[in-house]
């Protein structure tokens, strides 16, 4: 077995010949996110909320069984069956260093992420690791774990030389494992000058060269992974380097213009995906799809129009696949494995936890607390007085604030007054419902996530299963 390696558009194996990667990330996992997991704000907050109502013992016991239960051998058997070939794991960099004890290596940091690693590898799953949180924040959302839309992680060197650090900790660990794809080193920076990105992303590719000469480092762009445009010529100096984009299309989700597959929408399809690979495209180099993918409605939200919408969404998942296969793109659709709203395989109602929260998940869909496919149409009265006040008060020069135009106006109302301000009031509802719940009780509500508990969303499986190593005859 051998690395895999970058080698100008294509990723290939030692023998020269092309592997295209198809898989999924393991969102939710070794980086919770609420509206995969069904808890509210950010990770951080329920682990210290949870340990004040039962207890720092029997609190660790559920998020280490939780980890245990949500990826074994029953997925990457699954995984592989329908022909997939890569998982890109998302990590926090809180299971390997405390910000009270920086730079000290947890214990136990690898346990999990090598017991997934080595089960892929079993089962002939290339993985990348990616590390989706930094200390203070890479980006201004709930997925980097730190609780404001205040990006730190640019502000501070410190916490840039933590990650350093923790990276060459990695690569020292998993330097000679080859299933392991590459390194991913920073999830969708949003780095205000747009520069500081550059100037880290070439501190942090020596940084892990010093140690680990061998793997493939996949470096997302700036801005959510969507603008290398800042990047110049630094990727002279990167050697088997490719480059990420997440290529999330606005049709797949609620409250967008329905897809009905006219030519002007795949074309504005297509331009959005051409606009982000454009400065690889311009220079030869490789591109790489770590996150992309459609959100499905829920029978307990959306009754009858569930099928209905499923099937619009379906249609957008098949017109973005075209694309990507007439490019030979690896990609990663995110995700693999959640409680009802993107994943390939998930949890059902009649689970302990799914039964547990049923109430609690339903009042999070009615506030429109998480930020990810939000439907806002219950709620929207209540934050529409406010963004018409901004909208009257603040002139519209100066309305564009970074990372406009990801985020307008709105959807900064969105992540600060919904996204961040409600969800600190519903924590500690979270975490309430665990108190009384013994250790067999604990370990019964963290059993939910097992496969074998799970159902699966079969059309969208089909579809990938049949793409899965399709590309288009005359490329």
């Amino acid at each position: 077995m051998s690395y895999l390696k970058v080698s100008g558009t294509k990723i290939v194996d030692v023998n020269g010949q092309e592997v295209i990667l198809r898989g999924a990330g393991l969102g939710g996992w070794m980086n919770m996110e609420n509206f995969i997991s069904g808890y509210p704000g950010c990770e951080f907050q329920i682990r210290e909320a949870l340990a004040g109502v039962i207890g720092k013992e029997k609190s660790e016991l559920f998020f280490d069984k939780f980890l245990e239960y949500f990826f074994t051998d029953a997925d990457a058997q699954f995984f592989k069956s329908l022909g997939l070939n890569n998982i890109r794991i998302p990590f926090n960099y809180r299971h390997f260093e405390d910000d009270m004890n920086p730079r000290v290596l947890k214990k136990d940091g690898f346990k999990h992420l090598d017991r997934v690693i080595n089960i892929c590898a079993k089962h002939g799953i290339y993985t990348i690791l990616d590390l989706h949180t930094a200390p203070g924040g890479q980006n201004t959302d709930w997925h980097s774990d730190h609780g404001t839309h205040i990006a730190a992680f640019w502000l501070h060197k410190d916490f840039q030389d933590r990650i350093v650090w923790l990276w060459q900790e990695l690569a020292k660990h998993y330097r000679d494992n080859t299933w392991i794809a590459g390194y991913n080193p920073l999830n969708e920076p949003t780095d205000p000058s747009h520069t500081g990105v550059v100037q880290f992303y070439d501190r942090i590719y020596h940084a892990i060269r010093d140690i680990d000469p061998h793997h493939a480092i996949f470096l997302d762009g700036n801005t959510f992974a969507s603008d290398f445009s800042h990047f110049g010529d630094y990727h002279e100096k990167w050697e088997n380097t490719a480059y990420s984009i997440h290529d999330y299309s606005l049709f797949g989700f609620p409250q967008s213009p329905p897809f009905v597959g006219s030519e002007e929408q795949h074309r504005r399809m297509q331009r959005s995906y051409e606009k982000k690979r454009e400065w690889m495209d311009e220079r030869g180099l490789c591109v790489w799809n770590g996150e992309w993918g459609p959100v499905y409605a829920r029978r307990e939200y959306d009754g009858d129009k569930t099928d209905e919408i499923n099937e619009v969404r379906y249609r957008v998942l098949k017109a973005q696949l075209g694309i990507y296969n007439k490019d030979r793109l690896s990609w990663a659709i995110w995700l693999y494995k959640d409680i009802g709203f993107q994943g390939m395989v998930y949890v059902p109602q009649e689970t302990a936890y799914r039964t547990l929260f049923k109430d609690f998940l339903a009042k999070k869909h009615r506030l429109a607390v998480d930020a990810w496919g939000a439907d806002t149409s219950k709620v929207q009265h209540i934050y529409q007085p406010l963004i018409d006040h901004l909208t009257q008060e603040i002139p519209e020069e100066f309305r564009q604030l970074y990372p406009f135009p990801v985020w307008k106006m709105s959807d900064r109302v969105g992540r600060l007054a919904r996204n961040i301000l409600v969800t600190e009031y519903l924590v500690q509802e979270w975490a309430e419902h665990f108190r009384g719940k013994s250790e067999k009780e604990i370990d019964a509500i963290a059993q939910s996530f097992k496969f074998e508990n799970c159902l699966h969303r079969e059309e969208l499986n089909k579809i990938l299963q049949e793409n899965a190593s399709l590309v288009t005859k005359s490329n």
